[in-house]
């Protein structure tokens, strides 16, 4: 297996990059590669001063790089030696099993479709996040960002794809699906999650548990918690700033430790043809090399191959 990562994508990026794939090297096994992409001199300097062996990772050297605050799409088609265009290339011939990247988000959704591609069925891929239970475990909301708007059959799909990478990389079995709402009843809400509800009421494609609302979060009364991008975003970045308030009042609680993003690594865009994950731009080494082992733990599950089973 060899594991694409882009070294020169996010804030603190090379150094942060290039540390946290020396710690991700250290967890996989001799069958498993880490493949560095990116400026290949300013990432063997950065190994041998952290006393790593330059040998112990495939380099493919770019001289781009596509900035954070860039235009996804004409950074993509302009800049087509950079690290995120060169990651999705080998992706796409086979030489990687999977690729992630902390850098710009909007390039690496754009780049998925463009070069690996939707799996046929998927109307639109979504990105997912980990919701930390109050008495332990976890559960999995999403879309957190890549479809602001979306439309009924989207966030039914969501529930498929979310069940899917719950019980293939969490081990949950018969994950429960629940749409994010403002009420619990099957009338509440926009137009939107009143036309989903009945939808997702009536699927025999995953578990339905109704609807959830935000003061649900946190509980223990679903897995999967389904929503547009726009309102997953949202939710996503108040719940971030948990961990960092818990932080600058000075109390350590094991719940809100659970916040800290570094812990999951980053996002799976689900509903590719190859495992992809988006890291938070901010990643810190500790966060690279937890994205690193869940696309890892992507290929190893084959969830690609069930997604692609589940929507023939």
């Amino acid at each position: 297996m060899k594991i694409g990562l882009d070294i020169m994508g996010g804030d603190y990026a090379p150094k942060a990059t290039v540390l946290g794939a020396i710690e991700a090297y250290k967890t996989l096994s001799a069958d498993q590669k880490l493949v560095l992409i990116g400026d290949r001199e300013i990432a063997t300097s950065i190994l041998q001063e952290n006393n790593a062996n330059p040998d112990n990772f495939e380099f493919v050297h770019t001289t781009e790089v596509i900035g954070m605050g860039e235009h996804p799409t004409k950074a993509i088609v302009q800049k087509p030696d950079s690290s995120i265009s060169v990651g999705f290339k080998l992706l796409k011939e086979g030489y990687i099993q999977a690729f992630s990247s902390a850098g710009n988000t909007g390039a690496m959704l754009v780049g998925g479709m463009f070069s690996v591609k939707t799996i046929p069925g998927v109307i639109r891929p979504a990105m997912t996040t980990i919701v930390p239970k109050l008495k332990g475990g976890l559960g999995i909301l999403l879309d957190v960002g890549a479809n602001a708007d979306c439309k009924p059959d989207n966030l039914l799909q969501f529930g498929v794809l979310g069940s899917l990478l719950a019980e293939s990389v969490y081990g949950i079995s018969n994950p429960r699906v629940a749409l994010m709402n403002i009420g619990e009843e099957e009338e509440k809400g926009n137009l939107l999650t009143q036309a989903s509800y009945h939808v997702m009421k009536d699927t025999n494609m995953f578990n339905f548990v109704g609807n959830i609302e935000g003061r649900d979060l946190f509980s223990g009364e679903f897995d999967i918690a389904v929503c547009d991008g726009f309102t997953g975003n949202v939710i996503l970045k108040l719940a971030e700033s948990f961990y960092v308030i818990t932080l600058k009042k000075g109390f350590k609680d094991e719940f809100f430790d659970r916040f800290n993003y570094e812990q999951y690594g980053g996002s799976p865009i689900l509903g590719l043809n190859q495992p992809v994950v988006v890291g938070h731009g901010i990643s810190s080494p500790e966060a690279i090399k937890n994205m690193v082992l869940l696309s890892k733990n992507m290929v190893e599950s084959n969830l690609i191959d069930k997604i692609k089973q589940a929507f023939q």
